[in-house]
């Protein structure tokens, strides 16, 4: 490897029927991960050490790109192998045209490295390639093997703990009490980390919507993240952090939300106006901060208090363009809603043809004893003179004054 800091692209083209691909890396120490820890995939974005971060999805062209920050100079020094692998949701790997993993260095954009998978069957994961250190450098090789047992075969080869479904025992008969035993002090058993959960949920045009309710995802908070990646905004990668950096205007996008609560009160979150909400009384929505670098591990963030979600009727999750460009052309973005329990929840946005700057993304309801998450992905143009809040505000029917503000 020429550069410490890369970025892992594993590409396949998009079409119908085509099954969806997740990227993750593992790892190892004697070819096993140390800990769950040692897994980075949707669920676990960012490994502990920053040497590996997942970046999310994008698609241009027909083309959908799952990309992995890798900075090895972050490696831990225990570390002998990174491993580069995918996982098919919704197929196997021989319904997936074009998948190939690529290698690029993060500071220049230039290719590296690359593999063309070209002779996947029934596989449902896939290790397609790994970083392995040889005589102090670090080096990469194209693997190509397979896995019928899905992520959840590869997680737990290299020694994950994967979080099982729970089937109900079957009753034991019926026996007499044993004789009591005099009582006995113990220590009591040391705390351990809770098993990795595979199960996830990707909003599609062809299914927009998911019950929370139904995924026991109804208590806790929920975290709402928008990170995205701009092309043609920014001149290049900055290698330490792997980080856009800007050629003139930071591109400022800003998180909000519209809600209505059961009550009948309406409101807007949004950093303008310093609108953070509050999350511990209505509207039980707060807005983190206002981030300008659409990294995974930061973006711009919304958390929901479902304790209290009997108090929602609606909120509309959308986002605007505050400053930098003039559409979202050329934004590449995923939209993930982790709720505290039950499966994260994740889509990501099409391709804006249109001079857009307000995007609708998601639309939570809460209808008698359901609570709904609708993906929307739906770009809005303002008239000339109209702002952003009050284009989706008027195509949502929300009935709202609004007045100007600023941050």
């Amino acid at each position: 490897m020429p550069t410490t800091a890369l970025r892992v692209e594993l590409g396949r083209r998009s079409g119908p029927g085509v099954p969806d691909a997740d990227a993750s890396a593992l790892l190892l120490v004697g070819g096993k991960v140390r800990s769950d820890a040692d897994f980075v995939f949707y669920n676990q974005a960012a490994h502990s050490s920053g040497a590996v971060r997942h970046e999310g999805k994008r698609e241009t062209g027909g083309t959908v790109t799952d990309t992995l920050f890798v900075d090895l100079a972050r490696v831990e020094p225990a570390v002998e192998t990174v491993i580069l692998a995918a996982s098919a949701d919704g197929g196997t790997f021989g319904q997936v045209p074009g998948l190939h993993i690529e290698v690029k260095d993060a500071a220049r954009g230039a290719t590296v490295a690359r593999f063309d998978s070209t002779g996947a069957t029934v596989e449902t994961a896939f290790v397609l390639g790994e970083f392995y250190r040889r005589q102090g450098a670090w080096k990469f090789r194209a693997v190509g093997q397979g896995y019928d047992t899905g992520l959840h075969g590869l997680a737990t080869d290299y020694g994950i703990t994967v979080d099982e479904p729970q089937q109900p025992a079957p009753p034991a008969p019926a026996a007499p009490p044993p004789p009591a035993a005099p009582p006995v002090t113990a220590a009591p058993p040391a705390p351990q980390a809770p098993p990795v959960s595979l199960s996830k949920v990707t909003l599609t045009k062809a299914a927009p919507s998911v019950s929370l309710t139904k995924q026991g995802g109804t208590s806790g908070v929920m975290r709402v993240n928008l990170n995205w990646q701009v092309r043609k905004q920014f001149s290049g990668w900055a290698a330490k952090l792997g980080r856009p950096t800007a050629l003139h205007n930071d591109l400022d996008l800003d998180l909000c939300a519209l809600y209505e609560l059961a009550d009948g009160s309406k409101g807007v979150i949004q950093s303008l106006g310093n609108a953070f909400g509050a999350l511990r009384h209505p509207p039980y929505i707060h807005l983190d901060g206002d981030d300008r670098t659409g990294a995974v591990d930061s973006g711009e963030n919304l958390t929901i208090n479902l304790d209290h979600q009997r108090a929602f009727r609606r909120i509309l999750v959308f986002v605007t363009i505050y400053e930098g460009a003039r559409s979202f052309a050329d934004l590449h973005a995923t939209v993930t809603l982790s709720p505290q329990h039950g499966a994260p929840i994740d889509f990501s946005l099409d391709e804006c043809t249109v001079p857009s700057t307000v995007c609708a993304l998601a639309l939570i309801t809460h209808t008698g004893n359901d609570l709904i998450v609708q993906r929307e992905a739906r770009y809005l143009v303002p008239e000339r003179g109209v702002s952003p809040q009050r284009t989706v505000d008027h195509a949502y029917g929300w009935g709202m004054n609004w007045t100007p503000g600023r941050k």
